[in-house]
């Protein structure tokens, strides 16, 4: 995994004993530069109400999430106070990484320096959303397993699948989340799933291999990102393709131009809030050309904007997110 962040001056983290499945928490706090809206730049990385490494206490406004650190796992609740500053607690083996990472998550790294919102709407989307930042998790091959359970199905049946595969084959995160969560399972896990659980979860065979192709691949991708080669590196495997190369550089990398091309919807979105009517990727690709650097930053202001296509005619069944 992408290495750890040292602690910034800033924090001042301390341990002590709480519950006996959590272990020491560690704690600390998270003063953002500028505006910050928590819950717009992390809520977004839950796949579905079920997620089990992610879960939104809203009665006490906390994001909790799970993960597998270099360090090993680690549960990491977010809670953001009135003048701005973030709260964390962490739990595990992982909680050093995981209070270390947490600006990154939250957005510290992402520059809107010089960005201009050149169109109307988005002039309008990005005045009201200043909070909105956009996070990363440094967290490489989860991000990338879970982009490929994405393709080529709807949304409800990819959250599904990586409740289950998740669920199952992850390890249970410690301290005293609201709901039991899990850690995703290390790449030799994922290696180890029976073909029964992938069919049982509703993935294909095409992206349970892939999936597998790639786990084997997971310390070479590490060393690739590091280099700056990521994407050719990516390419090279089969089943990955410029929409799961998009998606997983905005998960794990916060990257402010990716953009995600094959989306199903994605064009038709941008087409119709930028010009009135739909466009396909070549239109979208078009549109977002002024924003060269900060094409994703316009997508999520976008998204932000609540403007979007009306839906016309029945349902469709499948997103073809076409990596194949």
């Amino acid at each position: 995994m992408i290495a750890a962040y040292a602690l910034a001056p800033r924090f001042r983290p301390r341990t002590e004993q709480t519950a006996p499945d959590g272990g020491a928490r560690l704690e600390s706090e998270y003063r953002p530069n500028g505006s910050l809206d928590l819950f717009a730049t992390v809520a977004c990385l839950q796949r579905g109400p079920g997620d089990p490494t992610q879960t939104i206490d809203r009665p006490g406004r906390i994001i909790w999430r799970a993960t597998r650190t270099p360090e090993g796992i680690a549960t990491l609740a977010l809670r953001q106070r009135g003048d701005g500053t973030v709260r964390l607690a962490a739990w595990g083996p992982g909680r050093e990484w995981a209070i270390a990472q947490a600006p990154a998550l939250c957005g510290a790294h992402d520059d809107a320096e010089g960005f201009d919102p050149r169109h109307p709407l988005v002039a309008e989307a990005h005045h009201r959303n200043p909070g909105l930042r956009l996070g990363r998790t440094d967290l490489l091959f989860d991000a990338l397993a879970q982009v490929i359970i994405e393709q080529k199905v709807t949304l409800r049946q990819a959250f599904g699948a990586w409740r289950q595969i998740v669920s199952r084959f992850g390890e249970r995160a410690p301290g005293p989340t609201p709901v039991a969560l899990f850690a995703p399972p290390t790449p030799e896990g994922w290696r180890r799933i029976p073909s029964w659980a992938w069919h049982r979860a509703g993935l294909e065979p095409p992206q349970s291999r892939t999936i597998v192709a790639v786990a084997a691949r997971a310390p070479g991708l590490e060393r690739a990102a590091a280099r700056g080669h990521l994407d050719s590196a990516m390419r090279s495997l089969y089943g990955i393709g410029e929409w799961t190369i998009a998606e997983t550089r905005i998960r794990a990398l916060g990257d402010p131009d990716a953009v995600s091309v094959g989306d199903y919807h994605l064009a038709h979105h941008v087409g119709y809030a930028l010009t009135g009517h739909r466009v396909d990727d070549a239109g979208m690709l078009e549109l977002l050309a002024p924003w060269a650097g900060q094409r994703q930053r316009v997508i999520r202001l976008i998204g932000a904007s609540g403007i979007a296509e009306p839906r016309r005619g029945a349902r469709v069944h499948m997103e073809d997110h076409r990596d194949r």
